[in-house]
């Protein structure tokens, strides 16, 4: 069940964190980042009333993007993080949820009905952009 959250707890923090560059300096920052900036929001999904995953979006009107998105290993792979992703875009009622990848994730968002496209390269490292297109509800 999708729940916003409206602070960063350390159970939130630890499962952006699994999304994160892994330097403890640069991870501080990014989460400070989470705290303080107002275009920055947090939802998480809930089974059993225990928090499974977490993302962290940027949004803007009706777009959004994915910054950051964690799911607990030992519940990986039962659709909690699609459905963290599908649910968070229907509660912001949004017309387009994107986020951007590497090798090791891309497959996640286009398992989870993402379009995927090429993105400049960082370093030697392939990058892909991925976009949702969502049906936004008249108000």
């Amino acid at each position: 069940m999708l729940r916003p959250a409206s602070a960063l707890t350390p159970e939130i923090a630890a499962l952006l964190g699994r999304a994160m560059f892994p330097d403890p300096a640069r991870i501080e920052r990014t989460l400070e980042a989470y705290r303080t900036e107002d275009s920055r929001q947090l939802f998480v999904w809930e089974v059993g009333g225990q928090i499974v995953s977490a993302a962290g979006l940027r949004s803007d009107g009706q777009k959004a993007e994915v910054l950051h998105i964690g799911t607990r290993p030992d519940a990986g792979g039962r659709g909690y993080g699609r459905g963290l992703l599908h649910a968070t875009a229907a509660h912001l009622n949004l017309s387009q949820l994107t986020a951007e990848t590497d090798d090791e994730s891309v497959e996640f968002y286009r398992r989870s009905g993402f379009e995927i496209a090429q993105a400049p390269a960082r370093g030697e490292r392939r990058r892909y952009l991925c976009t949702l297109i969502c049906s936004p509800t008249a108000p």
